[in-house]
């Protein structure tokens, strides 16, 4: 896994063996972040269920203003550090070693985020508490994107009940890309 563009890029990234994280492929973080790259200069970046930290880094290193990582995996969370002070991106992080939920409540009414990246184990339904939480967060604003990597077959059918609209949805080969927003906002990326 590599940094694909920006300060850091073709920088080999570190990933923890075996099966506790799914690092996403080079190929689709391109795709992910070629979709929303005219934003992501200046902007506020969440990385949740972060794993070795590859996305909220890609978004480092293309100029977001600060990516903050949640990572409950102690060891996983070692490796998102280790891949920012060898990227020298540290300075423009934060890393929470702690569950998204409990996270989330923690930085309730200190920041909103620009964009939400989420990377939860599949078919857990993880996604849909975090997007519950969302739905009353100060963390969320009217142009807030949130990206969620699922498997294919997870069902995104009650977003409209938490006040969210699908913006676009990216399929891949096994897993898939879900753009999400808040009512009322019009098309984002």
């Amino acid at each position: 896994m590599r940094v694909i563009a920006g300060s850091a890029k073709r920088l080999q990234l570190k990933t923890l063996d075996g099966l506790d994280t799914r690092p996403t492929t080079d190929r689709i973080k391109e795709t992910l972040f070629n979709m929303i790259a005219p934003s992501i200069f200046g902007s506020m970046f969440l990385d949740l269920f972060s794993g070795s930290g590859g996305i909220g880094i890609e978004a480092l290193s293309r100029g977001a203003k600060e990516a903050v990582f949640v990572e409950k995996n102690p060891k996983a969370m070692e490796c998102v550090r280790e891949n920012l002070k060898y990227t020298k991106l540290s300075h423009k992080a934060v890393t929470l070693t702690k569950d998204v939920l409990t996270a989330l409540y923690q930085l309730e009414g200190e920041k909103s985020f620009d964009f939400i990246f989420m990377d939860p184990p599949y078919n857990q339904e993880l996604e849909k508490k975090v997007l519950e939480y969302l739905s009353g967060s100060g963390l969320v604003y009217e142009d807030t994107v949130m990206i969620v990597e699922a498997a294919k077959e997870t069902d995104f059918s009650y977003l409209p009940d938490l006040g969210f609209y699908m913006i676009k949805e990216k399929l891949y080969k096994t897993n898939k890309h879900i753009f999400i927003g808040k009512e009322g906002k019009e098309e984002i990326c």
